[in-house]
């Protein structure tokens, strides 16, 4: 995508944020679908009709405020503010986005439920994904599913040292003390209602989401994104850790 095209169609659509070079945008297609690494199963809506139905939930959200409702949660919340949130991860030049999501999240809501943003915990991402997916037939071309991630974190994620990631499709080469080391969630459950995601983060811990990636995200620099041009690329799975009512995001 060309800079100068990208960052006309910003200026144009009034978007908050600012696009550049970046070490994603100069890769080429089928690297940055590498980048990501979601798609719905065939049972579930498709990426374009998720957008559309968060756009719904948005605008209930909007209407729901415009109502002076009251909220249960303040206006702007950010876990990074208490020290909650680990250190950032890269998946690198394979599909595995879900895993590293999912640890994120589940690394950052130990902290935050137990108030202890020095709490030592570093879950590896290579174990969920060349194990539990693997055995599911996943690969780094595929991807896998949040909901199948955290099904697997139920049954237990070693930690880093046990299992360090490295990018590319391999064997699940656990530690010989594996089974003393497992970190385990004893549930989970999907929130789409905006303001319980808000009271969620609040209060509670991080969330595990996905988005639809366009072109134009990968010369992503800084601001509120948006998207305003470039072609689908795919799924990706984050760990949301805030939001802003201010900036409306």
């Amino acid at each position: 995508m060309e800079l100068v095209k990208l960052q006309e169609a910003i200026e144009r659509a009034g978007a908050n944020w600012q696009g550049g070079e970046t070490t994603l945008s100069q890769l080429s297609d089928q690297e940055k679908q590498m980048r990501l690494g979601f798609q719905p199963r065939p049972d579930e809506p498709s990426l374009q009709e998720l957008e559309q139905i968060g756009r719904i939930n948005y605008e209930a959200f909007i209407t729901f405020k415009a109502q002076g409702q009251t909220v249960g949660y303040p206006n702007v919340y950010d876990l990074r503010t208490g020290g909650f949130v680990t250190s950032i991860k890269d998946q690198k030049n394979c599909g595995s986005c879900v895993a590293f999501g999912t640890v994120a999240t589940i690394e950052a809501t130990f902290r935050r439920q137990r108030n202890n943003p020095n709490l030592n915990i570093d879950l590896s991402e290579a174990h969920l994904f060349y194990c539990y997916a693997k055995n599911e037939g996943m690969n780094c071309k595929t991807g896998w599913w949040p909901d199948h991630a955290m099904e697997a974190a139920k049954k237990g994620i070693v930690d880093e040292a046990c299992f360090p990631y490295t990018p590319g499709d391999q064997d699940c080469k656990l530690c010989s003390d594996s089974q003393n080391r497992l970190v385990t969630i004893s549930n989970y459950h999907k929130i789409t209602d905006i303001s319980a995601m808000k009271e969620w983060l609040s209060s509670r811990g991080a969330l595990s989401g996905c988005f639809s990636v366009y072109d134009d995200f990968f010369s992503y620099k800084s601001g509120v994104y948006r998207h305003v041009t470039g072609d689908l690329k795919g799924g990706h799975c984050i760990s949301i850790i805030g939001y802003n009512d201010n900036q409306g995001c």
